[in-house]
């Protein structure tokens, strides 16, 4: 098969034949055809989060099951399917107490010594073939080998393509709304970063019922866009201090933000515009050894900053659902995509993000 796998730090992906294992008692092939082009993608790309080498990238796909390994029991062979990059084992503490997305459990996870489930094509014979799976999906593939608990059957009228973007995107901005920060009808929001993330998370303001919305950005078409997904203020963090305008436009601040960039001045933001008694969440992946500064006095009015992966999801409940939001016209899906492109075209999308233009490229696979 066919795959996208990163060599080194900071340079290209290279197109490449790769071989796949077999499923083993509880994992589930899968034939890819669609995956999202991701910012996360690009922080293990440059170097912000490390990974073992070479690795096939990707991780925000859907495709249609293949075959099953002998015990598993929650999907089945054609069914379509979603993928989740957190599997769960269902019966540790975080598990039982309904934070899914928190489990790390090994049963879910191969472990070094198991037998590896990518291998480089090498008829010489000559050098190590093993390859790395990339958080526990690899998406950017044919095919995707993974645990049960890594993806869910959802219904065969969703859109392939639209579907791959639930699988990290759109569950990451909504759930940080719904779950992580439980935005209540009437509430201000304010969302700052207008890409993929950004984006689903003032439709899921909008969803939720928040009162007034303001998304923060840079880039004036991002800003359009977010009108298009339920913003009802934007605000061009390029023409002033934006969260004095926020304060200004709110009287006070507001009772959410969301961080959706992945930056210690924009994570800082977000704490210091909410109001007395308000909640920032920070969504976008900081790098790894940068701290934020914030003024101790602010707590005394019981602000709060807290962190959300993955949108704080139960995904076998929540990814049904948000396709049911996208097939009712709740869910804004389809001016999500940017541009749908090929595998080889994989470097182009990157390149995108970098520039932070585009909202999301989706390789769509035959």
């Amino acid at each position: 098969m066919k795959a996208a796998v990163l060599r080194e730090v900071g340079k290209p992906l290279q197109i490449e034949d790769v071989a796949i294992g077999k499923p083993g008692p509880r994992e589930v092939l899968i034939r890819t055809k669609a995956a999202g082009v991701c910012h996360s993608d690009l922080h293990f790309v440059e170097g912000s989060y490390s990974h073992a080498l070479p690795a096939v990238l990707g991780h925000e796909s859907a495709g249609i099951v293949e075959a099953v390994g002998s015990e598993v029991r929650t999907v089945k062979v054609g069914d379509h399917v979603i993928t989740c990059l957190n599997p769960y084992c269902g019966h540790c503490e975080v598990c039982l107490t309904g934070h899914l997305n928190l489990c790390i459990s090994s049963e879910t996870r191969r472990a070094k010594t198991d037998e590896p489930r990518l291998f480089r094509e090498d008829l010489s014979g000559s050098g190590d073939t093993k390859m790395a799976q990339f958080l526990n999906l690899s998406s950017f593939a044919e095919m995707m080998l993974v645990h049960e608990h890594a993806c869910v059957a959802i219904r065969k009228d969703m859109p392939f393509d639209r579907a791959a973007l639930i699988g990290c995107s759109v569950l990451t901005g909504v759930g940080a709304v719904t779950q992580t920060s439980n935005v209540r009808p009437g509430e201000t929001v304010a969302v700052i970063g207008c890409g993929g993330v950004g984006l689903a998370a003032i439709n899921g303001a909008a969803i939720a019922g928040a009162g007034r919305i303001i998304a923060i950005d840079r880039i004036a078409s991002k800003l359009a866009l977010a009108k298009q997904f339920g913003a009802t203020d934007v605000i061009d963090a390029s023409d002033g201090d934006a969260v004095k305008q926020v304060l200004e436009m709110t009287g006070g601040g507001v009772h959410h933000s969301f961080e959706a960039i992945g930056l210690k001045a924009t994570a800082e933001q977000s704490f210091r515009m909410l109001r007395r008694g308000g909640t920032a969440n920070v969504i976008g992946m900081i790098p790894v050894g940068v701290k934020i500064e914030l003024n101790g006095s602010d707590f005394l009015g019981e602000r709060r900053i807290q962190g959300s992966f993955m949108g704080s999801n139960r995904f076998p409940v929540d990814m049904p659902r948000l396709v049911d939001f996208y097939m009712s016209g709740k869910l804004n899906l389809d001016a999500l995509i940017s541009r749908r492109i090929r595998l080889d075209e994989v470097n182009s999308a990157f390149d995108e993000l970098k520039r932070g233009e585009l909202a999301r490229s989706v390789i769509v696979f035959d």
